[in-house]
Parts: structure tokens; C-alpha cells; sequence
């Protein structure tokens, strides 16, 4: 299959997937014409075609037997499984009882089956001997002849990067661990490599966080920005460039975390991993914003022990479900969402932006007639905002199919054994199983190749199972009505209390009479409610969170001690992501009131608007409410500034 050809099969996926959600087939999709080959590409592609050919009957000639009885058992089984015809979602639900039950059965018969066939050839799959030949047959493959040489054929610079791969063994196994080059772009994803590691000295050193990082980079997007080249583009992965180009995003990753600024997980991700991390559609700029942002306005989602809803919780918490506006001067374009709020799809794409903000793997995940999105945890991915893997997509890439592939690459001892199988499967020129259908078609070695995924599955993630039955039981209807909602799926969970040091209360008067009380010096409430959080702020010391949501509007008193009667000015130190909802009132000793609007500071620490009060002197009680329905405001102290 040449690279167009598979472009045009992928694409057909997309379009149609647009269609069911009522989009409009995307602009991207249209392919551009294949580049023709010059008579030095000709010859490239023999050359590539004759290695291949080659490769593949050697592999061919060493592979073993596999029993006649047991191979026709399995595609039997195989068969059995593939006839299953799923109702629509409109269907009685005992039809879709019905068919869940069957399907389970039928399947537990097939993978019986596949388990005796990998019985016999296992002795085949632990053995590296083969491992050269057929990590070049995996890669000519993929990468088809044409598909190269139409890259090798620029110049002799452009195929050593393709035949320099072919020759480091260490290489070829690292990037196909690792997925493989997008669109089967392996000179472009070369290309891009050689470009980060002579960007950063520190990518060049094989195995380090910042050598995976950067390959992760190159093969989840083997195009440079403003190529005149026709891309694939596979949509397998990432249906987009980032807007920075893929050094600046390496770089802006490196810095991140030499800087300390991202999730402490990052260190320990594969190349694999990092292809969800760097891939983000949005600025460099608006991830830094990001991080900035969460760090002043929620800290307290950076640390959350519950890892499947760290930094996404801010959708659930502040990004509201509403109709999607714009306005294009509340700043970028992920600040101007977090402002105004909007439906799934918004909500989704800020999820997985904040997520990769702090370097979590994340990618989309569609469904029908809603956006959700699907992340890392170290317990493995998760689906958020949305319905279980079931009935997600990624282009053709299918929500089960990812999420085994994820699960069984948890154990690389036995995930190598996978790979070896599809890549018999390729040398003997097999189709791949369906990404979509789950489990279906495909020849006999790149069905093993599946049913050696689900076997590792089966017999090492049994509490994982367990755990994912809460989720995986809801409805379409119910999940999708979920994401859209505030609610988080579990128990519900008590507010604790939190301790607060007489030192973070401390109250501290300048020279010149100016009043500094830390937001956490409440007199009421003096802890946490269901409507305000006292928690550690990010740079040290502590700050109060008064939450968009909650059963009732809080009042929250302080007292201050003024050293003369005077006027003053009030403004309050905030954090805020929304200009929508900051109507404050001051009320003053009870009887004065004074209204005022808090500043947006698109997540950063300003001092409100100045506000001219009077205070006695001695003790004075200062009330502050914020008119509903208000968005999340952050406050990390009250000054009070005399008027001179």
C-alpha cells in the first residue's frame, strides 16, 4: 500500500466520523497529489523494494509451522467473533445485553484459542535472533518504498538519514517500541530528530528523559512547519501541527523541566508517552500561561492525590457548560476559553491542554454528538470528561484498541513479543487488525499480535479491570451527560479540614499605616466549606479560593485593626480567569456598603481596583460577598492603604 493510498483509507475514517458528529469534513483532510518520483527516485524505490523483498523471504523461510488444527480453530473463533453485529444505540437493551453477552463469549473462545497457537510459537517471539531483519522489513513496510524514496530522492542527505536508521539496530528497536513514525514518515521524522539533537545536547544522550522526549517528538510529527512537501499526516495519531514547530516545542519542554515546572511523572515517560505530551495544537506561550495560571489560581489541582483528575479537575471546577461565544480581546485563545466557558468540545480541548501543560500525556477522544479526552495516570489511561473506551474514537484509531495497546505496553518484556508478531505479519505482507473494529480482520501473525495484547492483559491487569467496571457500566446518555456536568464520578467526598499556621495569619501594618491581612486571616468562615478552600499557595504562604460552584453563596469576615480613624483604600491581591462574575461587595462595621468589580487577571496575581472606605480606629469588621452566580476567585491577601 503506497502512502497515498493509505492516506486515502484513513481519510475516508475522518470524513466519516465528521459527518456522524455533524461537522464538516475537515480542511486538513483534502491529500495532497503524491510527489513523482525523478529517475534517482526510481531507483531509490527498486532498492527499498528489493530490501524489502529480500528481508521478507528470509523471514519467511525461518519462521515455524503452526498446527493446522489450532490455526483453523482460531480463525473459526476469529470468524464467530467478526459476525457479531452490534445494534444501534437506538435497539431494545436486551438486544445490547444480548449482544455484550455473545461478544464476551465469542471472545473468550477466540482468545482460548490464540493462547495455544502462542504456546507454540513462544519460543519464536523471546528470541532476538530475528529482530534486525525484521525491524527493517516493519519499517520498509510501513514506510512503503515510494513513501521513502520519495523523500530519499531530494537529496544524499535525505536518504543517509533514511539508511542511517536502517543501519543502528539500537535505533530502529527504539522508534518502533515507540509506534513508529506517524504516516509512515520515517526520513521526515529522522529529519526532525537530527534537527532537536543538534538543538539540545542534552537530546543526544541515548536513553535520557530529553533523548525520548525528542524522538517522541519527531515521530508523533514528522513534518517541518511550513513544509511545501505533501504530508500524511496520519490521523492515527494527531490530526495537526503544533503552531510552534517541533524544536521550539522540544525546547520549550526542555526548559519546563529543568525549571521543575512540570508533573514529576515526566521524567519517567517512554518516547511513546511523549508523543501525547508534545503534540499540542496550542502556543508554547499559552503553555507557559498555563502553568503560571494553575499554579496562582488552583495549586491545589497541581497536587491532587487522585491522578485521573489532577489539573483536568479545572474543567469540572471552573471551565462552566454553556453555549460557546468568543472574544478574541480576553487574551489567547485557550485564556478567551477559560473565560467564557463553552460546550463539550471546549471543555475537552482545555482538559488536554492543561493536562500536557504540565507534560501528562493526553490525546482527544470523540464520541457520538460529544467531545471527551483520554489521559495518562499511573495506573494507566483513563477516559475523562466523557463515555468509557467503548465508544470513543480518535480518528480511526478506536477508544478499546488504544487502551489495550496502552495497558499491554505497561509490561515491555512481554510487549516485545507483540511487535515481533506484527512484524512477521508484515513480512509476510498481511493486513494490520482493524484500529477500529476491535479486533477484527487482519492475517494470521498480525492477529496474534492483538490476542498476545489481550493475553498480557488478561493475566496482569485483573485489578485494573476490577476498578474500570464503574465507568465502563454507564450508557452513552449517562457519560455524555456526565462530562458535560460538574459532577465527579465516585463517592462523594468529605471537606477537610485544613490546618493553618498562626504564622500565615499573621496581619502586618507598614510604616505608613498600609493594613496588609492575609486572605486566610478569616474570622468566618475559619476553615473550609463546600464554598471557599483554604489552601498552600504554589510560591509559599496560603490563599483562600472562593468556588464558582457550591449550595450557597459564603460570607467572608475579617476583622482589622485600624492604628487611626481615617479614610482607606481596600483592594484585594487576586487571581482570576474570567472578567464574568466578579461582582463584590465590601460591606464596612456593618453599615457601609461599597460595590466594586475584581480585576481579570487572566490567572495572575494584581491588586483589585482600589476602593475608598472609612475605618475607625480600633477593631473594624470588613464583610465581603460576591454576587451569584460568580466565577472561581483566588485571594491571597486584603491591603488597606491610608488616604492621604
Amino acid at each position: 500500500m503506497t502512502t497515498g493510498q493509505r492516506f486515502k483509507r484513513l481519510l475516508v475514517v475522518v470524513c466519516a466520523g465528521c459527518l456522524a458528529l455533524g461537522l464538516a469534513a475537515p480542511t486538513w483532510a483534502a491529500p495532497a497529489p503524491e510527489p513523482e518520483l525523478n529517475n534517482q527516485g526510481q531507483q531509490i524505490r527498486l532498492e527499498y523494494a528489493k530490501m524489502l523483498e529480500t528481508l521478507s523471504a528470509q523471514v519467511a523461510g525461518e519462521l515455524p509451522s503452526v498446527d493446522a488444527q489450532k490455526q483453523e480453530a482460531f480463525l473459526k473463533a476469529r470468524a464467530e467473533l467478526d459476525a457479531l453485529a452490534q445494534p444501534g444505540e437506538d435497539a431494545d437493551p436486551k438486544a445490547h445485553i444480548a449482544y455484550k453477552l455473545a461478544q464476551e463469549q465469542a471472545q473468550a473462545k477466540t482468545l482460548i484459542a490464540a493462547r495455544a497457537i502462542l504456546a507454540d510459537v513462544e519460543r519464536l517471539l523471546v528470541n532476538d535472533r530475528l529482530d534486525a531483519k525484521l525491524m527493517k522489513v516493519a519499517i520498509l513496510r510501513h514506510g512503503t518504498p515510494q513513501g521513502l524514496a520519495e523523500f530519499a530522492q531530494q537529496s544524499a542527505q535525505h536518504k543517509a538519514l533514511i539508511d542511517n536508521l536502517l543501519a543502528d539496530e539500537a535505533l530502529m528497536m527504539q522508534v518502533l517500541q515507540s509506534g513508529g513514525a506517524n504516516g509512515g514518515e520515517y526520513g521526515e521524522a529522522m529529519q526532525v530528530y537530527a534537527l532537536l539533537l543538534e538543538a539540545s545536547e542534552k537530546a543526544r544522550e541515548r536513553g535520557s528523559v530529553f533523548q525520548r522526549m525528542a524522538l517522541g517528538t519527531a515521530l508523533q510529527q514528522p513534518w517541518l512547519k511550513d513544509k511545501d512537501k505533501g504530508s500524511v499526516n496520519s490521523f492515527v495519531f494527531t490530526d495537526h501541527s503544533n503552531p510552534d514547530g517541533q524544536v521550539a516545542r522540544y525546547l520549550h519542554y526542555e526548559k519546563a523541566y529543568l525549571n521543575d515546572e512540570l508533573d514529576p511523572a515526566f521524567k519517567d515517560f517512554t518516547a511513546w508517552e511523549y508523543r501525547f505530551v508534545t503534540n499540542d495544537p496550542y502556543t508554547n506561550e499559552e503553555l507557559a500561561w498555563g502553568r503560571e495560571m494553575l499554579r496562582n489560581f488552583r495549586p491545589d489541582l497541581i497536587t491532587n492525590p487522585d491522578h485521573s483528575w489532577r489539573y483536568v479537575a479545572m474543567v469540572k471546577s471552573d471551565f462552566p457548560y454553556c453555549s460557546t461565544r468568543h472574544d478574541k480581546t480576553l487574551g489567547l485563545a485557550q485564556q478567551e476559553a477559560l473565560a467564557l466557558g463553552g460546550i463539550c468540545g471546549r471543555r475537552a480541548f482545555f482538559g488536554r491542554f492543561i493536562t500536557r501543560a504540565f507534560g501528562i500525556p493526553a490525546r482527544r477522544s470523540t464520541q457520538t454528538g460529544h467531545a471527551a479526552m483520554n489521559m495518562w495516570t499511573p495506573d494507566g489511561w483513563v477516559t475523562r470528561l466523557g463515555a468509557w473506551w467503548s465508544m470513543n474514537w480518535c480518528g480511526p484509531w478506536g477508544g478499546l484498541d488504544f487502551y489495550l495497546d496502552s495497558q499491554a505496553r505497561e509490561f515491555p518484556e512481554h510487549y516485545i513479543q507483540v511487535l515481533r508478531a506484527q512484524w512477521i505479519g508484515d513480512a509476510l505482507g498481511e493486513e494490520d487488525v482493524s484500529l477500529r473494529q476491535y479486533g477484527k480482520g487482519g492475517g494470521l501473525w498480525s492477529a496474534l499480535a492483538f490476542y498476545k495484547k489481550a493475553v498480557v492483559v488478561a493475566d496482569n491487569a485483573a485489578e485494573k479491570a476490577a476498578a474500570d467496571a464503574e465507568l465502563a457500566a454507564l450508557t452513552a446518555e449517562e457519560a455524555r451527560l456526565l462530562g458535560e456536568s460538574d459532577a465527579i464520578l465516585g463517592p462523594d467526598k468529605e471537606i477537610e479540614p485544613i490546618k493553618i499556621p498562626e504564622e500565615d495569619k499573621k496581619v502586618v501594618t507598614d510604616k505608613d499605616g498600609t493594613i496588609t491581612v492575609p486572605a486566610v486571616a478569616c474570622a468566618r468562615p475559619d476553615n473550609n466549606t463546600d464554598k471557599v478552600l483554604f489552601m498552600d499557595s504554589f510560591g509559599g504562604g496560603m490563599q483562600l479560593h472562593y468556588l464558582r460552584m457550591g449550595s450557597r453563596p459564603e460570607i467572608l469576615r475579617y476583622y482589622v485593626e485600624a492604628p487611626a480613624a481615617g479614610k482607606y483604600e481596600i483592594s484585594a491581591l487576586v487571581s482570576t480567569v474570567s472578567p464574568e462574575g466578579l461582582e463584590t461587595t465590601y460591606r464596612i462595621n456593618r453599615r457601609t456598603i461599597v460595590e466594586t468589580t475584581l480585576s481579570y487577571t487572566k490567572g495572575a496575581w494584581k491588586p483589585s481596583e482600589p476602593e475608598t472606605i472609612e475605618l475607625k480606629e480600633g477593631r473594624n469588621s470588613i464583610q465581603i460577598t460576591f454576587r451569584a452566580p460568580n466565577r472561581g476567585i483566588s485571594i491571597k491577601a486584603l491591603t488597606f492603604k491610608p488616604v492621604q
